[in-house]
């Protein structure tokens, strides 16, 4: 009778243990959620984004939302904000303009440079604007690109080039968004991780 009485608060403690432990992983596991959500919200969705007066180059990635890429690229040449505009274009993608230049057209008082990536990617975007900035001894440039691509292209451009890199985003269709952040996340980790060199 006694053993009886002594395994039913052994078998009561077992189960408020498990319960607190549950509990414990369950509250690790929302903070995790919430801190991996918090961080996708700040660096790919609304990430930092701004340009001083003038800069040595405008540089526009390729990518999702490419159109509203190229008419902000445009506008900001037009504005005289840099003496340069760098366009990143995919050989079988649009061709924009046929006068004078594959990807945009001219902007007065500005050296436009059509550039395609080699790879076609963020990284190689990169890798060409370190190399075109050494050349024109750039100290300063403003990527053009979309809130998602903003982590991989800083991280990948500042790779490659010493001076100051700023961003301004444009704008692209609402349905990409959940596409676009997983595959920036993947190329985040990937730069990060993976392909570290310049």
């Amino acid at each position: 009778m006694a053993d009886h009485i002594d395994r039913k608060p052994r078998t009561t403690e077992r189960r408020t243990r498990g319960r607190k432990r549950l509990r414990y992983v369950l509250v690790a596991l929302l903070a995790l959620i919430a801190g991996f959500l918090g961080v996708t919200a700040r660096w790919f969705v609304w990430p930092a984004q701004g340009m001083p007066e003038h800069v040595d180059a405008i540089v526009m990635l390729d990518g999702a939302g490419v159109v509203n890429r190229l008419d902000t690229a445009l506008e900001l040449a037009r504005e005289d904000r840099a003496s340069f505009l760098v366009i990143s274009y995919t050989p079988l993608g649009p061709h924009w303009w046929t006068g004078g230049s594959p990807c945009a057209p001219k902007v007065t008082q500005v050296k436009v440079i059509c550039f395609m990536p080699n790879p076609n990617t963020t990284q190689g975007e990169g890798e060409f604007a370190g190399r075109i900035a050494r050349q024109y001894h750039w100290h300063s440039m403003v990527l053009v690109a979309t809130a998602p691509q903003d982590p991989v292209a800083l991280l990948r451009t500042r790779r490659c080039f010493s001076g100051n890199v700023y961003m301004i985003n444009a704008s692209f269709p609402g349905s990409q968004w959940p596409f676009q952040v997983a595959y920036y996340w993947g190329g985040y980790l990937r730069a990060l991780f993976l392909q570290r060199s310049c």
